[in-house]
């Protein structure tokens, strides 16, 4: 019964995908968890699951092996540190920064989706499939917590870490799901401490 919430066909796909993105930007750390994006489809940073959605989380990943703050207002307001590492993986903001998420709704250049076009199609056709498979589950379907109280809702993330100091963004509903394990030390990732921040 349970056995459809993680699907492995999606979860591998996602983890190719971010692969692929790693083979240009070598300083990416390692998916954690596929599932963690699977579970929740709509995020404080306003995007569905998608290619565009993985190079965004792709942009905090790198932030955060760089040690570059690139939010604040708990994880909501994208700044123009974000955009900086955005523009170098081949993401556009052309407006002004929204006034509550920053730059936040960045977009592929063409570039980028000259170079990642078969990712992206097998991704696609990878989401598709999972969105058929799951439309007919209306208890649990693929729109997350924060879809339905918007980008400053209930998807806010936080940072999770593991004993080898290595750091991911989440959902806190979504790591006591289940644990998250470091791919570098196999250890699960955990939340410091309480965050209240995300009530004010």
């Amino acid at each position: 019964m349970s056995t459809t919430q993680t699907p492995p066909v999606l979860a591998a796909e996602l983890a190719q995908a971010w692969a692929d993105i790693q083979r240009y930007h070598p300083e990416l750390p390692d998916l954690a968890a596929p599932e963690s994006l699977i579970g929740e489809s709509s995020s404080a940073c306003g995007h569905e699951l998608s290619f565009e959605r993985l190079l965004h989380e792709a942009v905090h990943g790198i932030a955060a092996a760089r040690g570059v703050r690139d939010t604040s207002r708990a994880g909501r307001y994208h700044n123009r540190r974000f955009l900086a590492i955005a523009e170098e993986l081949g993401l556009d903001h052309p407006e002004e920064p929204h006034p509550s998420s920053g730059f936040s709704l960045v977009t592929l250049n063409p570039e980028a989706k000259r170079r990642y076009r078969p990712t992206i199609e097998r991704l696609q056709r990878a989401l598709k499939a999972h969105t058929v498979a799951t439309s007919s589950d209306t208890s649990r379907t693929f729109r997350g917590p924060a879809a339905r109280h918007g980008s400053s809702g209930g998807g806010v993330r936080v940072k999770a870490v593991c004993d080898c100091g290595r750091n991911v963004r989440v959902v806190p509903s979504v790591l006591a799901q289940a644990p998250i394990v470091c791919g570098g030390c196999g250890k699960p990732f955990r939340i410091p401490e309480v965050v209240g921040a995300a009530a004010s």
